[in-house]
């Protein structure tokens, strides 16, 4: 519409801003105030408040405190003044800035400013001291709001006051917009907020967060009394949603199940998210089975239709359960109730394939997924196609996947690297862990992929090698395992150079291995002819 010169109406392009992801919603924002510079007389499509919020809630989920600064001073000049869902959005500004100080201060600054707070005033502040995993604090905000304090900013300067703390430059443009406290007067509340279910639930998570099952359970216990009295306070499916997840996150799943039954007694109907939970759980558990009864028999009583997120984590169950026919009736099975196939559920298949050793089944899927036009094919997908060839020590069908990856410009990661050393490791191909050695050295790479390496070398007698790689697991802090060094070494290679009968040529041949081998027993703690002399390995400029 803008390339031809039309003007959206504020309120389709304010729903636009509001679904698309930060940076696209930004880029729309400023192209919209760009044209809108020239065209004042179009009334219906200059931003109002509600588009400045949706903007600034966008540079809020980018982290982006410079860019909120200058849309927010930008706002009087759109005739566009901040309301108290601005400084709502101000609030998840801060805390994504981590700026607790700062946080403490929106509330003042809100009734000084003569707007009134609305309830998803108080929800944004719990859930910012929620994300601080600041429990305490939240806890002191709704324990305030249930004993239907007016004078709550109190509290805000006291917790201030408590979190003075470090900040970066970029957090420093959201001072002047909160303001310091000046007043010695604190301004009360116009009425009382009681807390109701949604602030409940958004501490509930915090306990959630930080393990704590059984103030999980509590809460939820003492939201139904509470329910009782104030309709408001009661749980919602939300609120059972979370008591089901913190119980499957403790694998506890005969309470979580116990918790739906009270759930369908309390009459608020589970939703698809609260089965997919469940179903999760039992998949981790092991518990295929009733993983696929809850699909079978409860989502369809409760007349819930099952979405891709419910088949992905129904194939993953089977991965687990080394269920490869079971992955594939599953995945069929989607496919004929025209559930489209994610990403996700391309690769996980394929991760059944892999796991149950059949890579050429695994690139079939791969071929599939390439096929499928509402799917790209990702680097998850790509390394997983390595990791099926290199399960079985295929290196060359390894190694032409990540050729034809590069080819496609998708670079090689850890997970790449991780699965061609282990896959040189069950081949055992000392030449190839050389040549991978030689490649990733340099780069970032986890301890478990030179240790895989540094096993090859070992195993080889390429004792200068495995210095190498010890040393470098070292640097990044990883401690090589020394006990399983000297076990490989005392069974595999205690007898070297040990013969008497070989020849004056093949001696000198062999020296330079055996100063390798000294040093490398050196450094096991095995007994060697460095004990008593300082050594060192000439070219690797290795102590």
């Amino acid at each position: 519409m803008l390339r031809r010169g039309l003007l959206p109406d504020r309120r389709a392009y304010t729903a636009a801003l509001a679904r698309l992801p930060p940076s696209r919603a930004l880029r729309l924002f400023d192209a919209l105030l760009h044209h809108l510079r020239h065209h004042h007389n179009k009334t219906n499509s200059l931003p109002d408040t509600a588009a400045f919020n949706a903007a600034l809630s966008a540079c809020a989920d980018a982290g982006d405190c410079i860019r909120f600064r200058h849309l927010f001073d930008q706002m009087p000049a759109w005739n566009a003044p901040p309301d108290a869902l601005t400084y709502n959005v101000l609030i998840k500004m801060c805390a994504r800035a981590g700026r607790k100080d700062l946080v403490a201060r929106v509330l003042h600054r809100i009734l000084s400013s003569g707007l009134t707070p609305c309830a998803t005033t108080f929800h944004s502040l719990v859930a910012a001291y929620v994300g601080f995993g600041d429990i305490p604090t939240a806890e002191r905000i709704v324990q305030a709001m249930r004993e239907r304090r007016t004078d709550i900013c109190l509290l805000f300067r006291a917790v201030a006051d408590d979190h003075i703390i470090s900040h970066d430059q970029q957090s420093c443009v959201l001072e002047d917009i909160v303001k310091p406290w000046e007043q010695d007067e604190v301004p009360l509340l116009p009425k009382a907020y009681p807390p109701n279910s949604r602030v409940y639930t958004t501490l509930m998570k915090g306990y959630m967060n930080a393990g704590r099952v059984e103030d999980v359970v509590a809460m939820l216990r003492a939201m139904r009394r509470e329910g009782e009295t104030s309709p408001a306070s009661r749980p919602d499916h939300v609120t059972y949603t979370t008591v089901i997840s913190t119980l499957v996150a403790a694998g506890d799943m005969e309470r979580a199940r116990a918790v739906l039954e009270e759930m369908g007694q309390a009459g608020v109907a589970a939703s698809r998210v609260t089965y997919n939970v469940l179903i999760k759980g039992y998949c981790q558990q092991l518990q295929a089975g009733k993983a696929k009864e809850l699909l079978a028999v409860d989502m369809a009583e409760a007349g819930i239709q099952p979405d891709v997120v419910t088949y992905n984590t129904l194939i993953d169950g089977c991965v687990l359960t080394d269920d490869s026919a079971g992955a594939v009736a599953l995945f069929n099975e989607m496919r004929e109730r025209g559930i489209a196939p994610s990403a996700v559920s391309y690769t996980t298949l394929m991760k059944a394939f892999a796991a149950s050793g059949q890579p050429k089944l695994a690139h079939k899927v791969f071929d599939e997924m390439e096929k499928d036009p509402r799917v790209a094919v990702d680097r998850a997908a790509w390394n997983m196609l390595v990791e099926a060839y290199c399960r079985l020590g295929l290196l060359e069908s390894a190694k032409k996947v990540v050729e034809r990856m590069k080819a496609r410009g998708v670079q090689p990661d850890v997970a790449t690297y991780g699965s061609l050393a282990k896959g040189i490791a069950v081949a055992r191909r000392p030449g190839e862990a050389l040549l991978l050695w030689e490649e990733i050295k340099e780069k970032e790479v986890d301890g478990e992929v030179v240790e895989a390496l540094a096993d090859v070398c070992v195993r080889a007698a390429l004792f200068r090698k495995a210095l190498e790689m010890v040393a470098r697991m070292e640097e990044m802090g990883v401690e090589p395992n020394k006990a399983k060094y000297k076990r490989m070494y005392v069974d595999l290679h205690s007898r070297m150079f040990t013969s008497k009968h070989a020849s004056q040529a093949r001696q000198d041949r062999r020296r330079e291995r055996k100063r390798a081998a000294e040093a490398f027993k050196f450094w096991l703690g095995l007994p060697n002819s460095y004990y008593a002399t300082d050594w060192r390995l000439q070219d690797d400029g290795l102590n």
